[in-house]
């Protein structure tokens, strides 16, 4: 982590001097410096530009987000542009490329060799949530009847346009995948062995149009430092680092927390109101109605509230235990169906060893309410009231929020989009009817 603040980076960027800026670029890391020209005024970002050479400019640009890019590439011309790109891999100028207008697009397409167009136009028509979109082109590829000798020789010569040097991708005669080997293995065998003899020919493979999640699973599974993507002639187009897919399950993390909200991620930087309004509203709109279908169920039992008064300030409590007890199921939920450990076909048994807990759970939780209550009324119907009320409620939550992510997921939704505005919505109607419902059942007990 850097000990240098933004505010003085871009004390530096606004004082002008060079000798300043460089003996605090020093002490900076990439990925710091992008995060902090987040903040920087034009006048700034220019300056920037000015004080440093085009190799530091395409690290920093690999680094940023998004707006940072557009706004990056606006202040250079398209000759210095390209230049940036030249030093860039292939996957990264691709990302860089796709989140440009069009027009812009082609613009710079054009300005560029044709030798390297053609594979950064093949990335830019994957899809960038797929393999294909978050692939590199650039790593090494060896014939399985090359020698130790010949390999390291080849390995010297590619190596430094590369991502990946650790490991060694092993192809046959006719450019197909045939396995991979460690440069490890490669260093410590004897100069007249052939490749194929230390190739490991099991190797976990994705095809361009493997979704990116599917990706970080098996990755995760296998312990992979590197997959290779290949068509179905199993040719090698390109391979997936570790990094990338750091990025990845963090990205499908983020989507998921914000998506069991009903909100998306453009939210985090969007500065449009109106844009976050309209991303949100939908499902505070529903949140709405199923409030007053809440509401609804109250009304049915004022008589009964207005003859014991007391229920009023103790029907909450059985609500808001239910939807605690029914978050914790989503959560496990939503994590196994990202992990791709659960499923609608063979989720059921695991839904009745839910409902025990969801029993367990509200018979302790109930007596222990139940005291509290009596103690405070002085009426033991009261806590026999709440004691069953919350074992039925936490059997509703839990059994509700096991399935209703697995229901979701069966018609092809994201099982995180709006999952808890639903349970939140099950285990309070259900709450208000049910507590209230033994209290009418036992009202001559209670007054």
């Amino acid at each position: 982590m850097s000990t240098i603040s933004r505010n003085d980076f871009l004390l530096s960027l606004a004082s002008k001097d060079k000798n300043n800026f460089d003996s605090y670029i020093k002490h900076l890391h990439p990925i710091d410096v992008a995060l902090y020209l987040e903040r920087s005024t034009d006048e700034e970002l220019d300056t920037f530009i000015k004080f440093t050479d085009v190799n530091y400019r395409a690290r920093i640009l690999e680094q940023a987000s998004i707006d940072m890019q557009i706004r990056f590439l606006e202040v250079l011309e398209y000759e210095e542009i390209v230049d940036l790109f030249a030093l860039m891999s292939n996957d990264d100028v691709a990302d860089t490329l796709g989140n440009l207008p069009i027009h812009k697009r082609k613009a710079l397409l054009n300005e560029m060799k044709a030798s390297e167009t053609q594979t950064i136009e093949t990335l830019l028509g994957y899809s960038e949530d797929s393999a294909g979109g978050i692939m590199t082109t650039e790593f090494i590829a060896l014939k399985k009847n090359l020698n130790v000798k010949d390999a390291l020789l080849k390995i010297k010569e590619i190596g430094p346009k590369t991502e990946v040097i650790e490991l060694i991708f092993v192809i046959d005669e006719e450019q197909k995948l045939f396995g991979t080997v460690d440069l490890r293995d490669i260093f410590v065998a004897e100069d007249k062995v052939l490749l194929e003899e230390l190739t490991n020919i099991h190797v976990v493979t994705v095809y361009p149009e493997t979704d990116q999640e599917k990706v970080s699973l098996l990755v995760s599974k296998y312990d992979l430092k590197a997959i290779p993507v290949i068509n179905k002639q199993r040719a090698l187009l390109g391979i997936i680092t570790v990094d990338d897919i750091i990025d990845v399950i963090v990205q499908e993390h983020t989507e998921d927390m914000l998506r069991l909200a009903g909100v998306r991620g453009q939210d985090l930087e969007n500065r449009s109101v109106f844009s976050s309004v309209q991303r949100r509203l939908p499902w505070l709109m529903i949140n709405l109605g199923t409030a007053f279908l809440a509401a609804f169920t109250v009304t049915l039992f004022e008589s009964v509230i207005a003859q014991v008064v007391a229920l009023a300030s103790s029907m909450s409590i059985v609500t808001g235990m239910g939807g605690n007890a029914g978050n914790q199921s989503l959560s496990v939920v939503v994590r196994g169906i990202a992990l791709g450990e659960l499923d609608f076909k063979k989720s059921w048994s695991l839904v009745f060893r839910e409902m025990l807990v969801g029993i367990t759970q509200g018979a302790i939780i109930g007596v222990l309410a139940g005291i509290i209550l009596y103690l405070k009324v002085g009426n033991i119907m009261f806590g026999v009231i709440i004691f069953m009320a919350m074992v039925m409620n936490m059997l509703i939550a839990t059994s509700f929020g096991f399935l209703i992510p697995l229901i979701i997921k069966r018609f092809n939704f994201d099982p995180a989009l709006g999952s808890s505005i639903f349970l939140t919505a099950s285990t309070d109607i259900f709450g208000f009817f049910i507590f209230l419902s033994l209290a009418k059942l036992f009202l001559p007990y209670l007054t």
